[in-house]
């Protein structure tokens, strides 16, 4: 099975009084409408190359069938803080497969929604990779650790937040990794 040689990362934001119809435009938003989506879980494979948004698109076809790491948080609730973020982990060594994580939240910042997406996928990596995990540490505490340990190389996450609208509309945000540039 043929390998995705590149991906990038995406959000948006929606609203509408549609729940869908909010999802679409959040989709628009991060300028992945145009594709079938389909969903797939948590590796990074391995080679894979880390590109900016505005390259990515440029490699896929409207209509096209996408796969892609999907997180997703919703709300017509006035004033509610909303959050969708993809973390990203990537080992040292590139031969080795890397992890995704997605996360969905309310009441959480951009900035905590999106430690806590890095410091899932940091974690799920560390673990295969053998280097030292403590759920009870603080994620700058793992961090520091994984850093030393030298195998997992670097840590990022792309996360949406939003505040749902005082008119009660559907309030939708998403985060997205989008693989792309498949092997032949």
């Amino acid at each position: 099975m043929p390998l995705p040689r590149r991906v990038f990362l995406t959000k948006g934001v929606g609203r509408h009084k549609e729940k869908l119809t909010s999802f679409e435009m959040a989709l628009r938003d991060a300028d992945i409408a145009r594709y079938n989506l389909v969903r797939v879980t948590s590796i990074y494979p391995p080679g894979c190359k880390l590109i900016p948004r505005h390259e990515g698109v440029k490699l896929l076809v409207p209509g096209e069938i996408v796969y892609v790491v999907l997180a997703e948080s919703y709300t017509n609730e006035s004033n509610r803080l909303v959050a969708a973020s993809i973390g990203l982990a990537l080992p040292k060594d590139q031969r080795q497969y890397g992890y995704l994580s997605e996360h969905h939240s309310y009441g959480e910042t951009e900035r905590k929604a999106g430690d806590y997406a890095e410091d899932l996928a940091a974690g799920m990596l560390a673990t295969i990779l053998g280097a030292s995990f403590d759920p009870e540490r603080s994620w700058d505490e793992n961090k520091e650790i994984w850093r030393i340990s030298g195998k997992v190389y670097r840590t990022h996450n792309m996360t949406q937040s939003a505040v749902g609208s005082k008119e009660g509309v559907w309030t939708t945000v998403l985060a997205a990794a989008v693989f792309a540039d498949w092997e032949d």
